[in-house]
């Protein structure tokens, strides 16, 4: 009798540290989820301050460059484009089509961004302007700001995905609905330009 209550406890031990290990790896993969949720909301921060700067520039920009309303419209509807998928994004990070509409919608902003830089230059006056001057610094302050995040961003991707995927951790991923998230991946060449905005 003894001996089966022994092996009877025995067994509710390994079971009890068999249940405290999925535990772990299920509160585990739900720390990675959350980790790489908050590296986006970095991102988000950089992407509204700089949706926040674009008019500035744009407004600053009007007075010395009223022949370009094509390309103002352009820069400004291209911002109200990656806003509105930069807002798809954050209510979703691990989505891999709001990420990858987000960084469409990026890769057109940047377009057109350069395209107003560059036309910009055409003003000596314009770019004298004190504010413009001011303007272009935040700007590629939080340039850099984003590419910083958006590292962030896929590294802790790369780790929640790499547990999701990893066993016996895949097991408590999939019992526990816990999704493959996208990287945000730069697959175009324009894409890994940064905005140029210096004069």
């Amino acid at each position: 009798m003894t001996g089966f209550v022994v092996g009877l406890l025995a067994v509710g031990a390994f079971v009890v540290l068999f249940l405290l290990y999925l535990v772990g790896l299920y509160n585990n993969l739900v720390a990675l989820k959350n980790r790489f949720q908050n590296a986006f909301a970095q991102i988000d921060v950089q992407l509204k301050r700089r949706y926040d700067l674009i008019p500035n520039l744009v407004e600053t920009a009007k007075g010395y460059m009223s022949h370009e309303k094509e390309t103002l419209e352009a820069v400004i509807q291209a911002r109200n484009t990656a806003m509105a998928a930069g807002q798809r994004a954050a209510s979703n990070p691990g989505d891999p089509t709001a990420i990858s509409n987000l960084s469409t919608a990026e890769v057109a902003l940047a377009g057109s961004l350069n395209r107003f830089i560059g036309l910009a230059e055409a003003y000596p006056d314009l770019k004298a302007n004190q504010n413009m001057l001011a303007l272009q610094e935040e700007l590629t302050s939080t340039e850099n700001k984003i590419s910083f995040a958006r590292q962030a961003f896929n590294d802790a991707v790369m780790h929640y995905n790499t547990a999701c995927e990893s066993f016996p951790s895949n097991l408590v991923a999939g019992f526990g609905n816990f999704q493959r998230a996208a990287l945000w991946e730069l697959t175009d060449t324009a894409q890994r330009e940064p905005v140029q905005v210096k004069f």
